[in-house]
């Protein structure tokens, strides 16, 4: 077992690398020079400082060499200071991190449990009104983007109905501390998790609903029957439980992308996370921002897929020698 998980691990170090590679090569081919963006901020055009800029970031060097700092960086942690505030990009993900997690965990509960159940229900009453209406629902949530149900959910809840508020993680000027305040920030966390979990819950559905009917036309769910198990019973213990592989999988690779998706809805939102922060970044030609909130989120990314494989190593023995 240890074998393994060090061999998988030594993989996903090896896609890290290749991950950043990649980023830093990309965001370096996109136009604008950051060096240019702070001299016109400063309301300066001149040559000569922004050359001075330039050294000072490090943009005069060969591409290959910057590169090669970059990496020598990396390994030691260190992703660099922001052009524009002249912070550690570490320190800045470190402060937004905390709102981001707490939101895509916030988004995969909901969109888990939410799809779960729906699915359950929709599958135990396969072909009445009620399935065709959940399936309905799946078919809309799945084909919304983010931005669009943001935007409905900050007019309706927000703007006319006024139940929860449009933006950011408190509300400004109420000076709450204690349980108002962490009632406060959930307040303000219902509608950006309600938004980021839907699309998910949709795929939720869907898969439970296609996994616990394969898995009810089982030989042994029908000898369950035959014995005269009640149906609540077998549901319960036999169809559900068995289904539960495939949404391990699912549950584990949708984990790690709702971190990485999140950039949208904290846009919408105002919420201040590192979505947002890259957002703000991309705005400002902040090369070493936007390569570290790439950087952070694909090694979550890739963590999350990790300890999915090798919980369902653990789950199904059948795949332990794959």
């Amino acid at each position: 077992m240890l074998r393994t998980v060090l061999s998988e691990f030594a993989k996903r170090i090896v896609v890290i690398l290749v991950v950043i590679t990649g980023t830093f090569l990309l965001v370096r081919a996109a136009p604008g020079d950051p060096a240019a963006f702070i001299a016109g901020e400063a309301a300066s055009g001149d040559p000569a400082y922004i050359e001075h800029l330039r050294a000072q970031m490090g943009l005069d060097q060969p591409l290959p060499v910057q590169l090669g700092y970059y990496l020598r960086d990396v390994a030691s942690l260190d992703l660099g200071k922001s052009y524009r505030e002249g912070r550690p990009v570490f320190d800045m993900i470190a402060e937004r991190l905390p709102n981001t997690l707490i939101l895509a965990g916030a988004a995969f509960i909901l969109a888990l449990f939410m799809g779960t159940a729906a699915g359950f229900v929709a599958a135990i009453h396969r072909g009445r009104w009620i399935d065709r209406l959940i399936g309905l629902g799946s078919v809309l949530f799945f084909s919304s983007p983010y931005y669009w149900v943001s935007l409905m959910a900050i007019l309706l809840f927000s703007g006319k109905l006024g139940w929860f508020p449009s933006h950011g993680t408190e509300t400004i000027g109420a000076g709450y501390t204690g349980i108002a305040a962490i009632l406060d920030y959930l307040h303000h966390l219902v509608m950006p998790a309600m938004a980021s979990a839907l699309f998910t819950m949709a795929l939720y559905t869907r898969l439970v609903r296609a996994s616990m009917i394969d898995t009810a036309n089982a030989l042994f769910v029908k000898a369950a029957h035959a014995r005269g198990m009640a149906p609540a019973k077998i549901w319960f213990r036999h169809v559900l439980r068995t289904s539960l592989l495939p949404i391990t999988t699912m549950a584990g690779v949708q984990a790690g992308q709702l971190v990485a998706g999140t950039i949208l809805t904290e846009t919408v939102f105002a919420w201040p996370g590192i979505g947002r922060l890259m957002y703000e970044a991309l705005g400002s030609r902040d090369y070493n921002v936007v390569i570290g909130v790439f950087i952070v989120t694909s090694a979550i990314v890739i963590l999350a897929n990790l300890l999915v494989d090798l919980l369902y190593r653990f789950v199904d023995p059948r795949t332990r020698s794959a």
